[in-house]
């Protein structure tokens, strides 16, 4: 692998600004409540707008705010064109939108084509009768065996089980079976049907219309199905890429992916169809016939990185998360290979890389790199596991210099800048992630890294609610965050905040950082990542049990941690330097 690494470098003038954004990602449930119902809102956003705009973020990626039963936290849509009604109104959304803008933010919603809610009007309408013709919207199928008892394929749910929910008719008897590559109460649509693919579109230009500056396409890779819906053979076996969290090894994060799979000698049934291809150009013609063209980001995990590659071709999709570097374990040979893998996998058609380092389905950062492994897979998540959370702090303070150093855009989970830890001891009456319900115990699930933030105060629900709110949190907080509120925060110079703040405000004001090229420096020991960006500013992080020597100690512009007086960088220490 070369030194060098680029991936299309513009000057600033020229530079979208998608391709080195810092965008943060707020989980509209857990952010802030505003009336008081323990539910986060939207009116509790643009309350802590300013907050936003002193941390210094380009755009915001809300999670979904429409309205849905939650039985899968919002990813179960009902109604692609409103706002569920604990989060706010239309109106509210559109106004966050623009007081957003106002302030230099721009906004980026979710979008969730897979699959729709069993309560969405067209979901209900085809119940009602077997011979709806609602039902071709979907994919409803015989069962196999004697009495169709048997499900139509051997597909397994991203949450366990069977990826078939068999109906029951209106007189009573067993009817159909749908496909749900999620919950039960996620059925699969069938975009093989044109009134599937017309909506989408213009639930794209409703967005826009409003104010939108892009979108984040969740399970981008899981569209369209083989109409034959085979059984997977072992050829073929490469895992599902998923909305907010697989039961298999992935890293959205949020979605699931085929982490380390080898690429199948058929096309998979489900995952990387080619017609995927057709879907995105449309949707790309669509951002692009606006003044301000929006932008388009997928949720795409694939192990061949030449296929990855097309969906972010010129007329496709601008950006797609990176989840091979959000699940790489703390280990200075494996990251260094990752970054590499990353800019390799985007030179060819010129688009920016992605970084983060947590979001909604995965164990927040202070918590996973104070472990034993620091990688994350959903397949080894498991409860009881022993974390040292000075180590992993060090660590994630660390890891937010050198993600927020390296080329392209930036994602931060909400509370990832106050350090927050995952919440590992939530009352087994308090779960709500069905990962967690359906595993039958098995797996903590995700609730843990969806708790609501602590904005102020020494107790629960540290201003998350306003003052005299008597229903609590919708997931319980602990005890112990009095020091990780926000405001304990603000002005403290060695807190986690600040550092974000700093370390943004720098990324900012420096022209070499955000989109453009790395350049490794030679000489660096093998367990110190570093690298330039252009010719006046470096990044040095020491991943090593030893302290290492720091030449430029008297150019050094941040720090994760305090240096000793000596030329030295400390272990699991970042600096940002002028050459």
């Amino acid at each position: 692998m070369s030194d060098v690494a680029e991936h299309g470098s513009q000057s600033a003038e020229e530079t979208p600004w998608w391709r080195g954004a810092v965008i943060y990602q707020v989980y509209p449930r857990s952010f802030a409540d505003d009336d008081g119902d323990g539910t986060g809102d939207l009116a509790g956003v643009r309350a802590r707008l300013p907050y936003l705009a002193e941390l210094g973020v380009d755009a915001l990626w809300f999670n979904p705010w429409y309205p849905s039963p939650m039985a899968d936290g919002g990813y179960d849509v009902a109604d692609y064109r409103g706002v569920a009604p604990e989060f706010g109104t239309l109106a509210g959304a559109e106004k966050l939108i623009t007081d957003a803008l106002e302030l230099g933010i721009r906004t980026i919603v979710d979008i969730v084509p897979n699959h729709v809610s069993s309560e969405h009007a067209w979901f209900r309408a085809a119940l009602a009768s077997p011979t709806a013709p609602e039902r071709e919207l979907f994919w409803f199928r015989p069962g196999r065996g004697p009495g169709g008892e048997l499900p139509p394929n051997n597909w397994v749910s991203e949450f366990h089980g069977s990826a078939w929910t068999r109906t029951t008719d209106p007189d009573g008897t067993p009817g159909d079976w749908y496909l749900n590559l999620f919950d039960s109460r996620q059925p699969d649509l069938n975009w093989a049907h044109p009134q599937v693919r017309q909506e989408h579109e213009e639930v794209l230009r409703f967005w826009f219309d409003r104010g939108a500056s892009g979108v984040r396409i969740d399970s981008a890779a899981l569209l369209e199905k083989d109409p034959a819906l085979p059984d997977l053979v072992p050829d073929a076996t490469a895992e599902p890429e998923g909305t907010d969290g697989p039961a298999q090894p992935e890293g959205t994060a949020g979605a699931a992916g085929p982490e380390g799979a080898a690429e199948p000698t058929r096309p998979h049934p489900y995952i990387d169809r080619d017609g995927l291809h057709t879907i995105y150009r449309s949707w790309r013609a669509i951002a692009d016939s606006y003044p301000d063209p929006r932008v388009l980001i997928g949720e795409i995990w694939l192990p061949d990185t030449e296929r990855f590659a097309r969906y972010l071709r010129p007329d496709e999709l601008h950006t797609a998360f990176n989840f091979d570097f959000l699940s790489c374990p703390w280990e200075p040979i494996r990251l260094r290979a990752s970054i590499e893998a990353t800019l390799a996998a985007h030179a060819p058609v010129a688009a920016p890389a992605t970084w983060v380092l947590a979001n909604h389905d995965v164990t927040r950062t202070v918590t996973r790199y104070g472990r034993a492994d620091t990688s994350f897979g959903f397949a080894t998540k498991a409860r009881g596991v022993p974390t040292d959370l000075a180590l992993g702090t060090r660590r994630a303070r660390a890891a937010a210099l050198l993600t927020l150093a390296l080329p392209g855009a930036v994602y931060i989970y909400q509370g990832e800048e106050l350090g927050l830890p995952e919440v590992e001891d939530i009352p087994p009456d308090a779960i709500q992630d069905p990962m967690a319900l359906r595993s039958g115990g098995t797996s903590p699930g995700r609730d843990g890294c969806r708790v609501p933030l602590p904005w102020s105060g020494s107790e629960p629900p540290y201003g998350f609610s306003p003052v005299g709110a008597t229903a609590p949190p919708w997931l319980p907080q602990p005890t112990d965050w009095a020091d990780r509120t926000a405001y304990a925060q603000i002005g403290e110079a060695d807190s986690m905040l600040e550092l974000y703040r700093t370390a943004i405000r720098v990324r900012r004001a420096e022209p070499s950082l955000g989109d453009g090229d790395l350049t490794w420096l030679p000489g660096a020991p093998d367990q110190v990542l570093a690298f330039s960006r252009g010719n006046t500013f470096a990044c040095v992080v020491n991943l090593g049990p030893d302290p290492v020597d720091l030449p430029n100690h008297d150019s050094i512009l941040l720090a994760s941690s305090p240096l000793p007086p000596a030329h030295h960088l400390p272990t699991d220490t970042a600096v940002w330097l002028r050459l």
